[in-house]
């Protein structure tokens, strides 16, 4: 008896949904599970130990001084073994990765993959949706128009976080020869080095605030008293520029050496102004390559038609008369 109401609540799914029914109505189910089990975690009371172990360590909430931001959203930290790497080195890496992009709260690597997470499972809905809606297409088509919108959302917090990331580094790298130069300026003026940093955080901040941060981390740590060689280095690894890496280098090797900042400031700020010149003269030179297509695909068909055109249509009225 059991197995004849099931084929025929088969049948009738089948009939409705298509071939690919079954396959839909389980994947509607479990996405109404999570959404169903989803509050029961996310709105769970706080275990009252956690709370006297955080009022003893003194943080009863989230603080942000300056740039720093010291608070976790306590929703994604109930789930961190799930939205985090479980290994030191991918977890370092992963917040590597989102300090390069400018995110810098405790909690961003858990809501980079919980935003992944949800995304893909929007996606998925909202592919389960089209299809039911639109579902005249063959079972091969349903399943990617169901998958395709999933890994979308899965991946596009990923594909936004890397294009940050290459934005920053574009926008540091193009300003890094003003800040130098205005760097030497403060120098030669009398002022000392942490001086000079507040200085050309302070005047770039609305050209390129993205290196304006980056001064202004160095200027807040060195004001806490930490180590001068281990805040230039923190930056460098930070940033995960070349340009910056080599600078920090220089400003060691001064500073171990006792050799004077401002001459080495004025010799690297001279060749990151040749190197700069260099790289507008590498994009001009591969300016032509790239308008090679362009040209053949614009220029050469019109061409050919005003000079090939008259004597086809000759040949062809000609080829008519006979």
């Amino acid at each position: 008896m059991f197995d004849d109401i099931w084929e025929n609540v088969n049948d009738f799914i089948v009939a409705q949904l298509g071939e690919l029914g079954p396959l839909i109505v389980v994947g509607m189910l479990g996405v109404l599970l999570v959404l169903i089990a989803l509050p029961s975690f996310l709105f769970q009371k706080k275990d009252p130990l956690d709370k006297i172990r955080a009022e003893r360590m003194g943080q009863t909430g989230p603080q942000v001084l300056g740039l720093r931001v010291s608070g976790k959203d306590e929703r994604l930290d109930r789930f961190r073994q799930y939205l985090e790497p479980q290994s030191e080195e991918e977890m370092t890496a992963a917040q590597l990765q989102m300090v390069r992009a400018g995110y810098r709260s405790k909690g961003a690597v858990q809501f980079f993959h919980a935003a992944s997470f949800a995304l893909g499972i929007l996606g998925l809905v909202i592919g389960t949706i089209y299809v039911l809606i639109a579902g005249n297409g063959s079972a091969q088509q349903s399943i990617l128009a169901v998958l395709i919108p999933g890994f979308v959302g899965y991946y596009a917090p990923k594909y936004w976080v890397t294009r940050r990331v290459q934005m920053r580094e574009e926008e540091i790298i193009q300003g890094f020869p003003d800040a130098l130069d205005l760097m030497l300026v403060c120098v030669e003026a009398g002022q000392s080095l942490d001086q000079a940093i507040i200085r050309v955080a302070t005047e770039i901040r609305d050209s390129y605030p993205a290196l304006a941060e980056e001064f202004e981390i160095i200027a807040y740590e060195m004001k806490a008293g930490k180590d001068k060689t281990k805040v230039l280095r923190d930056m460098g690894e930070r940033v995960g520029v070349q340009d910056i890496n080599s600078f920090v280098t220089t400003l060691i090797q001064s500073a171990t050496f006792g050799t004077s900042i401002a001459e080495a400031l004025r010799v690297y700020a001279g060749e990151m102004r040749d190197k700069r010149v260099m790289r507008a003269e590498e994009k001009a030179n591969k300016l032509p390559t790239k308008l090679t297509l362009g040209t053949m695909l614009f220029c050469v068909p019109p061409l050919l038609i005003i000079l090939i055109g008259p004597s086809v249509y000759g040949i062809a009225q000609n080829l008519g008369g006979m």
